[in-house]
C-alpha cells in the first residue's frame, strides 16, 4: 500500500512540475528570459497603439525594451531600409516601389479614416466625389454641399503621412498621370499639420474646417461626417460599407531578432489584440 501511495505522490509531483513550467512570453525555452531592444518607427497613427502594446509587453517581459518612434509611414519604410528599426509602422498599404525593401507585411489592426468637420458645421454627409472635390479645391464653399455660405478651410496631413496616403488614394485625390506617376492633388491652400492630434485640434477650434483622422483617434471635440450615407465605425469598416478604411501594418526588412519575434507574437496574440480593441482600433484575430 505504501508503495502505491509513493508512486501516486511521485506522479502528482511530476505532473505539477510539468504544468508549472509552461512557456511564457519571453521564455526562450532554454531556462533564460530573452533580452534586447525592439524598435518600431513610422506612422503617427500607429504610434499610440505601438506605445500601448509596448508598455504591456514590457510589463510581462522586463528583459526586453520596446522603443516607439514616429515620423510618418514613409519614415517607417526608410527605417527598415537603413536597418535602424525592427519594424516599420505603416497606416496604409505598401506602395509598389517600396515592396523591394519589405521582407514581410504584418497586419496588426484595421482602421477607418474619419472625415471630420468643426462642431458648428451643418454638413453631416458627403459623397466620395464631393470629398475629392473639396480636398482638391474644386469645391471651395460650404454652400455647394448643403452648408452655409462660407469658404471651406481644408486641413491635411503632411506628405509622407500614412493617413494622408490612404485618404488621398481612396478618395482619388491622388491620381496617376500619363506616365504612371502618383500625383497628390491636395489643394495648395490646405493647412498642413504634422500629426493626427494637430489635425483634430485645428478642426475643433477653427470655424469652417474639414480634415481627416484615424477612426481610433477620434474624440468628441470634432464632428464626424457620414460618407455616402455610412457612419464610420468598427462595424461598417469590417463590413466594407465604410469606404475610407485601411490596414495598420508592421513591415520588416530582414530576419527578426529573437526579441522582435517574441514582441510580434505578443502583438498578434489574444492579449495583444485585446489591447488593439481597447485602443479603439479593429482586431485582426
Amino acid at each position: 500500500m505504501k508503495k502505491i501511495v509513493s508512486i501516486a505522490l511521485v506522479m502528482i509531483l511530476a505532473l505539477g512540475a510539468l504544468t508549472g513550467c509552461g512557456a511564457k512570453v519571453g521564455d526562450t525555452g532554454t531556462g533564460k528570459e530573452a533580452s534586447g531592444t525592439v524598435v518600431t518607427a513610422g506612422s503617427t497613427s500607429v504610434q499610440p497603439l505601438s506605445e500601448e502594446l509596448g508598455a504591456a509587453f514590457m510589463d510581462a517581459n522586463p528583459g526586453i525594451s520596446v522603443e516607439v518612434q514616429g515620423g510618418g509611414s514613409g519614415q517607417g519604410i526608410k527605417a527598415i531600409q537603413e536597418k535602424i528599426a525592427d519594424f516599420g509602422a505603416l497606416s496604409r498599404n505598401v506602395k509598389e516601389e517600396e515592396k523591394t525593401s519589405v521582407t514581410e507585411e504584418i497586419v496588426i489592426a484595421k482602421d477607418g479614416v474619419a472625415v471630420i468637420v468643426n462642431p458648428e458645421s451643418k454638413v453631416g454627409n458627403l459623397t466620395l466625389e464631393q470629398i475629392k472635390n473639396i480636398f482638391t479645391g474644386k469645391i471651395s464653399n460650404w454652400s455647394e454641399v448643403g452648408g452655409e455660405n462660407a469658404a471651406i478651410v481644408v486641413v491635411s496631413r503632411e506628405e509622407g503621412s500614412g493617413t494622408r496616403g490612404a485618404f488621398t488614394e481612396i478618395t482619388k485625390v491622388m491620381e496617376k498621370n500619363e506616365a504612371g506617376e502618383e500625383i497628390d492633388n491636395t489643394t495648395k491652400d490646405a493647412l498642413v499639420q504634422g500629426s493626427t492630434g494637430a489635425v483634430m485640434q485645428t478642426v475643433a477650434t477653427t470655424p469652417n474646417t474639414i480634415g481627416y483622422v484615424s477612426l481610433g483617434s477620434l474624440s468628441d471635440t470634432v464632428k464626424t461626417v457620414n460618407v455616402e450615407g455610412v457612419t464610420p465605425s468598427e462595424e461598417t469598416v469590417l463590413s466594407g460599407e465604410y469606404r475610407i478604411s485601411r490596414p495598420f501594418l508592421y513591415v520588416t526588412g530582414g530576419e527578426l531578432t529573437e526579441a522582435a519575434q517574441i514582441f510580434i507574437d505578443f502583438v498578434l496574440s489574444e492579449e495583444g489584440q485585446a489591447i488593439v480593441e481597447e485602443s479603439g482600433f479593429i482586431p485582426v484575430i
